[in-house]
């Protein structure tokens, strides 16, 4: 009888490299999963973030995920999960905005923008992503921006991008989801008509044990130096506002409670 050895070598290695290729390259991204913990048998199961869309124009990205509202020419939310160890201060230098080919309707130009007075709001702000090159340069797709007044901005819309960074660093891991109200007879600039929320949005999941909690924020589009607090309202209301659904795979019992409650005892605000 031959010696079969050689053969069984190769056999293994068609193997190994088969799973090599599965896991490295057929795998494909998911959105991110929570997760959740049933008390009754101590059984978990993870679950999809992924908010619904109204628009049926989901697009997914490497760092983040986002539904594209055509009519408004923006999305009317964009989502991602910002850990503790991607905040970082390293700095790199600003790309020009670019349209985001994985909108089929294509996203609105940069240049709607242009001599306007709003600013290019970014929804997924560029300074969450600076722990790699890549996910900095993905924030510069047109999707990703909404018109902004500077003062608002620069004011307190940036306190609330900076507060969110604090709580990633606090409580390890948010999951985070921003867009305007975008709602019939709003102002419009550029020639494709972009739309200016008059209200902006900020829903942020705390999904760390041992108490999973949410907290979320409606703030007008003006320059404002109350507190954050006085912004905080339940996701419900948000969800009557836009018609999202923001986290329709939760169990009903935890998304019921997570999304009827407008409490930040749980948060710090300072």
């Amino acid at each position: 009888m031959k010696n079969r050895k050689p053969i069984y070598i190769i056999i293994t290695l068609v193997f190994a490299i088969g799973f090599y290729i599965y896991d490295n390259y057929l795998v494909e991204n998911k959105a991110p999963k929570i997760e959740v913990s049933e008390k009754s048998n101590q059984e978990s199961s993870t679950v999809d973030l992924t908010p619904t869309s109204t628009t049926n124009q989901l697009v997914k990205h490497k760092y983040y995920s986002l539904s594209y509202h055509e009519k408004y020419e923006q999305a009317e939310w964009v989502a991602y999960e910002l850990k503790k160890e991607q905040i970082t201060s390293q700095n790199f230098k600003r790309p020009y905005f670019i349209f985001d080919s994985k909108v089929t309707t294509k996203s609105a130009h940069y240049k709607n923008y242009s001599n306007s007075g709003y600013d290019k709001g970014h929804l997924c702000p560029a300074a969450d992503m600076k722990f790699s090159e890549d996910a900095f340069n993905e924030t510069f797709l047109t999707s990703n921006i909404s018109p902004q007044n500077h003062d608002f901005n620069s004011g307190i819309w940036n306190r609330l991008e900076q507060k969110t960074r604090y709580w990633a660093q606090r409580y390890d891991k948010l999951y985070i989801i921003t867009g305007g109200v975008l709602t019939n007879n709003l102002k419009t600039i550029g020639s494709e008509k972009v739309a200016v929320p008059n209200y902006f949005y900020k829903i942020i999941l705390d999904n760390s044990e041992p108490e999973i909690k949410a907290i979320a924020f409606l703030i007008p589009h003006e320059e404002s130096e109350k507190g954050l607090y006085q912004f905080v309202v339940s996701i419900d209301e948000i969800e009557r506002l836009t018609g999202i659904d923001f986290f329709p795979a939760l169990p009903n019992e935890l998304e019921n409670k997570l999304e009827q409650s407008s409490s930040y005892s749980n948060w710090s605000l300072r």
